[in-house]
């Protein structure tokens, strides 16, 4: 609470110590009404990029793990777990570095594999340093010996990785893979750690000091976006026409997308930092392997997004499942972003139906924003920057205390709060604790139903906006104070 809310309230008479917080399911705002709001994240200089390259299920997303010193990788027992690239934020003697993961590299793989070898040579091309891993175990197979020779031709610095050396056994056949022509092998143990300090000491001499390739960023860095939403809705499709390069890996199979890929991507003149997440399913809990792994990462997504894109396919009912993706963003206070999907598929008659579920199923997300687009097509895609514009800006709005205060004294005037237990609540004083989500502190002689808080943010949005993003109400009853003997 500000000073000046302060003030305020000790010429009415009022103590915020004498207020008890009611359990309303609000969040961030302690006892007297004050909140901590933690400074935007500010951009640093940006940092060379190293892609990790090789044939499927060689431990590549186990080595970027203890890389960067995080599970972040997505890591199963079975090939193919990883097929975008994906790109993690590393550190190591005081130096940044972006790493990038990829999928197995096959040069005659077909269909999705395809796809996933093509994300794998788009990071070779793009990267400032390429890292290629070997499976120490089996030896250098005709699959890496054919990436060697891609990579020998390229005019970026290459390391050699040599994995699943878990003890000294398996160091003396590492030498055999000096043969691949890439120079030195480094033999490690993504799974233990055993060499990773002295790869991560040559990585840092092979990067350069900045990239080749920079965005333009604001200072304050882009606005940060995740796509969610049920499997094959269309997620990765959207992040590769909103960005125009084929950014992830897309396939009529659901649940193509496993880990988040994280884009910088320049939409409407400004650039914004996308992730495209995997796809929710209807059982979180009762999913395995990479499914449960997978949607923990699209859940942390949502919580490290500003404002959340909920794909939906226009051309099907609304699911349950899309409205649990709409109920975990609700929750976790993310501005949000409705996207219906596949617009050309959808006729007169589906129009229709689609209306009266909107009425039914999503009314209580009516101050969302609403964009019908095919990522297929490219129509509409223009009109999400401005969507996004709207919603960001309604979760970081503050109202002026003295105005918010005259505002709900007219209110109450009208329709006072309903009597509870043969008393009528009065509220004395109101103040806007916290923005992202914009959450408001009702100082209050008596608890408010919750029909009436729903009334009060009905109002609230019909006096100032918020379209696009939650608002919290949170009540601090007065405590009744014991009679002086």
């Amino acid at each position: 609470m500000s000073t000046d809310d302060r003030a305020a309230m000790a010429e009415l008479g009022i103590d915020p110590a004498d207020f008890v917080a009611m359990d309303d399911g609000v969040d961030g705002a302690s006892a007297d009404g004050t909140a901590g709001l933690g400074g935007d994240e500010t951009a640093g200089p940006p940092a060379p990029v190293l892609a990790v390259v090789g044939r499927p299920n060689v431990g590549k997303s186990t080595l970027v793990n203890r890389l960067i010193g995080r599970r972040e990788a997505v890591v199963q027992d079975v090939p193919g777990v990883t097929r975008d690239r994906v790109a993690y934020d590393a550190l190591w003697n005081g130096r940044q570095f972006t790493l990038v993961d990829t999928g197995g590299w096959e040069p005659d793989a077909t269909g999705l594999q395809a796809a996933v070898a093509a994300q794998a040579e788009m990071a070779m091309q793009t990267a400032d340093a390429v890292l290629l891993v070997v499976d120490a175990s089996v030896g250098a197979t005709t699959t890496d010996e054919a990436v060697a020779r891609v990579l020998r031709r390229s005019d970026r610095p290459v390391l050699l990785a040599a994995t699943k050396v878990d003890d000294d056994r398996l160091t003396a056949d590492t030498a055999a893979l000096w043969r691949l022509g890439l120079g030195q092998p480094y033999p490690v143990s993504g799974l233990h750690g055993r060499g990773s300090g002295d790869l991560l000491d040559a990585v840092l001499e092979a990067l350069p000091e900045t990239p080749r390739e920079t965005f333009g960023v604001a200072a304050g860095g882009p606005r940060r976006v995740a796509l969610v939403g049920k499997p094959n809705v269309g997620k990765s499709s959207l992040l590769n026409r909103v960005s125009g390069e084929l950014r992830s890996v897309v396939h009529d199979v659901a649940g193509t997308t496993v880990d988040p890929v994280d884009s910088l991507v320049e939409l409407d003149g400004e650039v914004w930092r996308f992730v495209d997440t995997a796809g929710l399913r209807k059982r979180v809990k009762t999913a395995s392997g990479m499914e449960y792994y997978a949607s923990l990462r699209t859940q942390a997504a949502i919580e490290a997004a500003e404002v959340v894109v909920v794909l939906i396919d226009a051309a099907e009912p609304i699911a349950e499942q899309d409205q649990r993706v709409i109920t975990m963003v609700e929750e976790a206070g993310r501005a949000l972003v409705l996207v219906f999907n596949k617009w050309d598929l959808v006729d007169e008659d589906r129009r229709l139906a689609m209306k009266r579920e909107l009425e039914r199923d999503l009314v209580r997300v009516r101050w969302a924003e609403r964009v019908n687009i095919s990522a297929l097509t490219g129509r509409s895609v223009q009109k999400i920057a401005p969507a996004l514009r709207t919603a960001l800006e309604s979760w970081d709005k503050r109202i002026p205390t003295g105005r918010l205060n005259g505002w709900l004294s007219e209110v109450i005037a009208a329709t006072p709060p309903p009597v509870r237990g043969g008393k009528q609540p009065k509220v004395l004083f109101a103040t806007q604790a916290q923005t992202r989500p914009p959450t408001f502190v009702l100082f209050t002689t008596g608890f408010l139903e919750a029909g009436y808080r729903r009334f009060l943010e009905r109002r609230l949005r019909e006096e100032f906006g918020f379209t696009g993003s939650p608002v919290r109400l949170s009540v601090r009853v007065r405590e009744k104070r014991p009679r002086k003997r």
